[in-house]
């Protein structure tokens, strides 16, 4: 294996891209390992390989040629020497031709198309043993998982889960953490342990509750409106007063903020009333409104993002949803460092926190609101559905000259016990690595769409895969089931214990897998997802049944729709997302599944309304049918990476990612060289990573995978390679989402190419020295990526 060695030395050329994320494989597999091309440097080494001294068809010529010549010195018949020697000839193709065949299925059962990926699937391929010592196919395997799925018990666990409202800390929270880890010792899991933090919290005073008013030009109270529930609130909202004008906002959005600044809209200190959805979460909301300086946000549920099932519109009218507003995830007071009970960080806050006060009110509290609004009139596509008479969008109210809106949170923050649950299988070949799945328990509310159902469905994967191993599956690799606490506040839990082992995931974790949100319709698969796990998902939507489309999979469903299927499933990353802080803060490729319905959203999340039985009614009695669907492609995807001797991450996917923004480079490639700027060294270190990961999948793919040195050589290279995108020139502390492709702050790709545009659309807006930066760390982080994946550190070829 030293000669594979060497040849990671050599590079290949990059291999082009139609999509940022698309990977670019080469049409036919080079037919030796000794052909290396360099052509963007345009240099063309070779190097000349020969693994054994001698062919077998050396051999076997040899032996042939003894043979013949043997038998013609001892045969004096030509006819019948002609009859032997072919005899012989067919005797040694046959021998051949068996021990090649044994050789392939045992060595490259990845080496099919090579435009498949790293390591395409083989249903046949088998290293698993069960305990009587007989081989397991994957295919067997992924029969074993269909047979095992019970969908009975996941509508059960949803009704068990929702019975009643179970927030972090309190009785029936902690009742739920016992059950859950009772039902994990139940399965007879190799390990099961409780990982607890101390993390603070916000929660409704219980002594003022929070309040909305109409003040007169005096600061008089006019009117008192109540506000509904005290348990819908904002987490992690400013607290205090805000008083000024009414200003309509529409999402919430930038762009929403960018067009009010150019039709003049007063913004200075008044009182926002934002919209739910928009593609965008509270946090973003309410940060976009401070950036614009408003001094306070509501956030309504506009009946024309719902259904229009007139019973439903009535309920939902009368509803708040609640969500927190921390522009980041886990403890904001603990930053970048676990809330572990021995840790004493100095006091800190993350610059997440907003700094004005936000509220969620009803749809009914929003048209009483902007019912009376004065000033321009609503731009196109800002009309909602509320039963007022004209869209303004303010700041003035017509009710009476000079008043407004005063609203008051008065929320407190406390420090709660977190208990995060824990069980795993042990993976028999490479234990220390583990395959993660994770589902939120908690909610404010009864939360069957929000916590009940990921949390039914982890605990049937348990059971599943719990009850495979007892019939005979020996994973390779570990398989970790969590059940996190305080999802609802930012994914707390989670993130506290993604920062106390952020040095070594890199290292064990080889994926995580979010069940929250998992169902919130019947009809369309969303998978929000790294792109390394891009070719899993493609794999599995081609073998599960659409659950409400008989006869078809999920799969040909989406083609049906009329557009490719990525377009139609696969999604990026989003802030709020139970996967977002597993890939953006601990460089870890993960994925978060969901079906919905886009004619009828399901309309209760986040609200008391979030019941077992509104979510059945929304997915007409198939909530135990999707959920078992959703866990089969979760399952199924596990499955592989439990069993393959190579991890099955597509590692060249950034390639096309770094391709796409070179060609955004070079469309300003004129303004750039008017100011000394040169787009050359991201070119290079482009070209660099490329050519590191066609180099690492060429080696896999003319390897022997048996070989578990290699293997494990292989799949080291191959887990760190979302790790190598984590920006190692910010703070993991004031810039925790240090991911550059997929995290937030100025390091960031999406950063320098808002950026790079201002050139043509606001030239005196460019920050000739911020672009510097930003372009040295981004190439930096690339190149650095690249050298990693080349796996030799001792002949790191730089053109910097």
């Amino acid at each position: 294996m030293d000669t594979v060695q060497t040849l990671l030395k050599g590079q290949h050329s990059p291999s082009p891209s139609h999509h940022p994320c698309s990977i670019y494989r080469q049409q036919a597999q080079r037919s030796s390992l000794s052909e290396v091309v360099e052509e963007e440097r345009g240099e063309s080494p070779q190097v000349e390989m020969k693994l054994h001294p001698e062919s077998q068809e050396d051999l076997n010529f040899g032996l042939s040629s003894d043979i013949i010549a043997l038998f013609f010195q001892h045969s004096g018949n030509r006819r019948k020497a002609v009859f032997y020697l072919t005899l012989i000839s067919l005797l040694i193709f046959t021998i051949a031709f068996l021990l090649g065949y044994v050789a392939f299925r045992g060595s490259c059962q990845y080496c099919g198309d090579t435009n498949r990926g790293l390591v395409p699937v083989d249903d046949t391929a088998g290293y698993d043993y069960s305990s009587h010592g007989s081989v397991m196919y994957l295919g067997e395997l992924k029969d074993m998982l269909r047979k095992y799925l019970k969908e009975e018990q996941i509508e059960s666990t949803v009704r068990r889960v929702s019975r009643s409202p179970h927030p972090p800390g309190s009785s029936e929270g902690s009742a739920l953490a016992s059950e859950i880890l009772q039902k994990f010792r139940q399965l007879h899991m190799d390990h099961t342990w409780t990982d607890s933090h101390y993390a603070t919290l916000q929660f409704p005073s219980r002594t003022q509750r929070n309040s909305l008013w109409i003040v007169d030009a005096n600061d008089e109270v006019v009117e008192e409106i109540p506000l509904g529930s005290p348990m819908d609130y904002c987490a992690y909202s400013a607290t205090g007063t805000a008083t000024g004008g009414v200003v309509y906002v529409n999402y919430g959005r930038q762009e929403d903020f960018d067009l009010l600044r150019s039709l003049g809209v007063s913004m200075g200190g008044a009182v926002a009333v934002v919209r739910v959805g928009g593609g965008v979460s509270f946090a973003e909301k309410v940060w976009h409104a401070q950036r614009a300086g408003l001094g306070g946000v509501l956030i309504y549920p506009d009946p024309a993002d719902v259904p229009q099932d007139p019973r439903r519109l009535g309920l939902y009218s009368s509803a708040a949803i609640s969500e927190h507003v921390h522009l980041g995830s886990g403890d904001p007071f603990t930053p970048g460092f676990p809330s572990f009970n021995h840790t004493q960080f100095p006091p800190t806050q993350s610059s997440g926190l907003p700094v004005i006060p936000a509220q969620p009110i009803s749809a009914n509290i929003a048209s009483k609101l902007l019912s009376q609004l004065t000033g321009p009139g609503c731009p196109r596509g800002w009309q909602g559905r509320l039963p007022y008479v004209r869209c303004a969008l303010g700041p003035g109210l017509s009710s009476g000259e000079g008043r407004r809106v005063r609203m008051g949170v008065y929320n407190t923050m406390r420090p709660v016990l977190l208990n995060n649950i824990f069980a795993s299988i042990e993976g028999k070949i490479e234990p220390d690595q583990y395959i993660i799945m994770g589902a939120q328990r908690d909610s404010w509310g009864p939360g069957a769409a929000k916590a009940g159902v990921g949390t039914a469905i982890l605990l049937e994967l348990a059971r599943t895969f719990s009850t495979m191993v007892e019939n005979g599956f020996l994973p390779r690799r570990s398989l970790l089931f969590v059940s996190w606490d305080a999802g609802d506040f930012g994914s707390v839990g989670a993130t506290e214990w993604l920062e106390g082992y952020l040095s070594m995931l890199h290292l064990k974790a080889v994926a995580y897998f979010s069940l929250d949100k998992a169902i919130f319709g019947d009809d369309i698969l969303s998978a929000y997802t790294s792109p390394l796990l891009v070719d899993l998902i493609e794999g599995v939507i081609k073998q599960v049944e659409h659950p409400k489309h008989s006869g078809r999979t999920i799969f040909s469903h989406a083609e049906s729709m009329g557009s490719n299927w990525k377009s139609q499933i696969v999604k990026p990353l989003y802030l709020n997302s139970g996967a977002y802080s597993f890939t953006a803060f601990g460089g870890v490729p993960a994925m978060e599944l969901r079906f919905t319905e886009d004619s009828r959203p399901y309309p209760f999340v986040n609200t008391q309304f979030d019941t077992a039985d509104k979510l059945q009614e929304m997915l007409q009695g198939r909530l135990g049918a999707l959920g078992r669907s959703l866990g089969e492609l979760v399952g199924l995807m596990v499955l592989r990476l439990a069993h393959d001797n190579i991890l099955p991450l597509d590692v060249t996917c950034y390639s096309g990612t770094a391709l796409h923004f070179s060609s955004q480079l070079n469309k300003y490639s004129s303004e750039l060289q008017a100011r000394g700027l040169s787009p050359q060294w991201v070119f290079s270190a482009r070209g660099d990573y490329n050519r590191a990961a066609e180099t690492l999948r060429q080696a896999i793919l003319n390897s022997d995978i048996q070989d578990e040195r290699m293997t494990r050589l292989y799949n080291t290279r191959i887990m760190r390679v979302e790790y190598y995108f984590l920006s190692q020139y910010v703070s993991a502390v004031e810039t925790p989402f240090r991911h550059v492709l997929h995290g937030r702050g100025e390091h960031t790709l999406s950063a320098l190419t808002e950026h790079l545009s201002l050139l043509r659309s606001n030239p005196h807006l460019f920050d000739e020295a911020r672009f510097r930066r930003q372009l040295a760390l981004l190439t930096w982080t690339l190149q650095g990526a690249a050298n990693a994946l080349s796996g030799d550190v001792w002949n790191i070829d730089n053109t910097f």
